[in-house]
């Protein structure tokens, strides 16, 4: 029994529906009913379990294609749990992941040219698109357990605005809350900084710092403008402004088109980028981390690697 042959799972956060998913559910089903003939099999998130046991089950279960109707940290999840369990298997016989828009970015979404905007198109895509092999990204906090990623991992400024953006404005706002939030962690204190990507170690003064395995991040801003999803490498960036000035050029991408390649002549003292598989950053203090935009702790030491190719997703034929 082929892919088409078997159900579409669908995994839906219900806190993006204020909690009755019934009109989302309705109009998903309908555009299930219309691509593929019959019902797709319906599983919440819950607090306890963001996605990862729901994922595990559709697996289980036979699903074709399992997807993911939520914000980032939903697709995380189901992302991150779809990879473990496809890593022993041949790449024809790999679970792809669907994205449906929910959220307030819909970062990966938007990173592969998957509609994020019509509901029913995205799940046109989810069914009729091709399938497109990605890398994911995983975190570990001093030495924890992996966190996997699709997007990035921040650490400093990027950790404190995701954990100071209420939820409730994001849902009112869209991602003019992050803004918000920003404009109250300005002023906040530079951290020592320790980077080494692939065992080239330098150290600095630093307020941020991003390692993505994609570049498009919220408001058009390109953080990596190099950044690939499927060539096996991270792309760190680093930021110190110091100033209101300089964060508004970075805003504005004028700092981040300056910025250069750590360890090069010429470095930009407000924007640094290395690129690597493998990144080790120590800190000190202790700073916020987050993964895809779900806050994790606070961390002296994150290491970050990639594994290539380890995620297959849905994407438009032609992407």
């Amino acid at each position: 029994m082929g892919a088409t042959d078997r159900p579409i799972h669908v995994i839906v956060n219900p806190a993006k529906f204020d909690g009755d998913t019934s009109g989302v559910r309705a109009e998903v089903e309908a555009a299930v009913v219309q691509f593929h003939g019959a019902l797709p099999v319906w599983a919440e998130t819950t607090e306890d379990d963001p996605g990862f046991g729901q994922t595990r089950a559709a697996v289980e279960a036979g699903a074709g294609i399992v997807c993911a109707l939520g914000g980032d940290g939903t697709v995380r999840a189901v992302a991150s749990e779809l990879a473990r369990l496809m890593r022993d298997r041949e790449p024809e016989g790999r679970v792809a992941l669907g994205l449906l828009p929910g959220g307030t970015g819909n970062l990966l979404a938007r990173n592969l040219g998957v509609p994020h905007t019509d509901l029913a198109e995205a799940v046109r895509v989810a069914w009729t698109g091709e399938d497109r092999r990605i890398d994911l990204g995983w975190a570990r906090l001093d030495g924890g357990a992996a966190e996997g990623f699709v997007v990035m991992a921040g650490l400093g400024f990027d950790a404190a605005v995701m954990d100071d953006a209420p939820e409730g404005l994001k849902d009112k706002v869209g991602w003019a809350a992050y803004v918000v939030a920003a404009a109250r962690n300005l002023r906040g204190e530079p951290f020592s900084l320790g980077l080494a990507v692939d065992g080239h170690r330098e150290e600095r003064e630093a307020r941020m710092v991003v390692v993505g395995n994609c570049g498009a991040l919220q408001g058009g801003i390109e953080l990596a403008p190099d950044a690939q999803i499927d060539d096996g490498i991270l792309d760190t960036v680093v930021l110190t402004p110091s100033s209101l000035a300089e964060w508004a050029a970075v805003a504005k991408d004028d700092a981040l088109k300056r910025g250069s390649s750590g360890g090069e002549e010429g470095d930009d003292d407000v924007v640094c980028r290395a690129r690597g598989s493998r990144v080790a950053v120590t800190v000190s203090p202790a700073q916020l981390v987050e993964v895809d935009g779900d806050v994790l702790r606070e961390a002296s030491e994150l290491e970050v690697d990639v594994e290539p190719l380890a995620l297959t997703v849905r994407v438009p034929t032609g992407e």
